[in-house]
């Protein structure tokens, strides 16, 4: 996710022919002796204020190149991390990344409705990718960004940063091995209140409103925690369109999931309120995680037997940001799969989908298995 609005429409476009003509141009394998090389693609406030000053931390991973739409971005942010002028791209310049042997991935952190154009056009190229989430903005899109990927013999990572953060990690093995006996319940609640002027709040950038955002955080809680794909989806939406922050987009919506072994879970995704926090109910207590998903600041308290104890952990010594990072070069280095590939940001896509469908016809909606 990216605040960097100078990429229009008409730019997303550009270049889809040249696209196509990189295709059979793999780049070259990932060197020995050498750090993982990504392009970023977008240089928002998340990339530039999360995800570049994050490779400090990397083992195995290096900025090798950058694009963006902005020639003072390119300078800027170039000189700053020793880009040389050779490895700045603009939009319309991107599809040439496929003759750079130092750019072995590309990270996508553009407006939603880029993700797929620009995922597809980097696996044309011979690049693996690393694209923010969501995925796309559709499952057709999903789909497509797979096909492309896998056509190139490439990698296709999704950036879920909490699977790479120690108490995301925790609250999983407690969850799934039964620490607080089987999960009945679970809730999750993400929101913040939106500051207008964004283009998340543009649907034909974003794909829709908090969902598509912060939600999307509370969606993937639940099926981590889990482990499980949900079967039945029904959903509120609650929007104020008086509000002109919310011409376009969804404001709230609650919607409840229920699971294959008879979990359910309610989650909230808000542009309006303020929440970070999942909990998961078994038959001997529960876990809980707030705030659950944060840049840095997570907190972990477990109920077991009639008493509440905090988890405190250990520093770790690498952020979520490095670790998603490394996992990615380490994955194409040793030829290991990556724990959320494209596959992942499908699975909740469909869900997302069904999520509208629910709101939008106020009825529950079957997933398919």
């Amino acid at each position: 996710m990216t605040d960097e609005s100078i990429v229009t429409r008409r730019t997303l476009m550009t270049g889809v022919g040249l696209g196509l003509a990189a295709a059979g141009m793999p780049a070259l394998a990932a060197r020995p002796g050498r750090k993982f090389g990504y392009a970023i693609v977008g240089l928002g406030s998340y990339a530039t204020k999360q995800i570049m000053p994050a490779f400090a931390g990397c083992d195995h991973a290096k900025i090798s190149a950058l694009v963006s739409g902005t020639p003072a971005k390119l300078e800027q942010f170039g000189t700053e991390y020793g880009v040389p002028k050779t490895h700045r791209y603009s939009y319309e310049t991107f599809d040439r990344i496929a003759d750079n042997p130092d750019i072995d991935a590309v990270y996508i952190i553009l407006p939603n409705s880029m993700h797929a154009e620009y995922s597809i056009r980097a696996a044309r190229a011979g690049k693996h990718v690393m694209c923010e989430k969501p995925m796309a903005i559709s499952v057709a899109e999903c789909e497509a960004m797979i096909a492309a990927s896998r056509t190139a013999g490439k990698k296709l990572m999704i950036g879920y940063r909490s699977r790479f953060e120690p108490h995301n990690q925790l609250a999983i093995e407690l969850a799934r091995g039964g620490h607080v006996g089987p999960t009945r319940i679970i809730t999750a609640e993400h929101g913040f209140p939106i500051q207008p002027g964004q283009w998340r709040l543009d649907k034909p950038l974003s794909g829709g409103g908090s969902l598509m955002d912060i939600g999307i955080y509370s969606l993937n809680a639940v099926r981590y925690l889990t482990g499980e794909e949900p079967v039945d989806v029904m959903a509120i939406e609650s929007t104020d369109r008086a509000d002109p922050r919310f011409r376009t987009v969804e404001d709230r919506i609650t919607f409840l999931l229920r699971f294959p072994s008879g979990i359910e879970a309610t989650c909230v995704s808000s542009y309006s309120s303020a929440h970070n926090s999942y909990r998961v109910i078994g038959t001997q207590g529960w876990i809980d995680m707030e705030p659950a998903t944060p840049y840095s600041g997570h907190a972990m308290r477990v109920r077991k037997d009639g008493k509440v104890t905090d988890r405190t952990l250990p520093p770790s010594p690498k952020t979520q940001f490095a670790g998603q990072l490394d996992h990615l070069a380490q994955a194409v280095l040793n030829g290991t799969p990556v724990i959320v590939p494209g596959e992942e940001g499908l699975a909740d896509l469909r869900v997302i989908e069904a999520i509208y469908r629910s709101a939008r016809e106020g009825r529950p909606v079957r997933l398919q298995a």
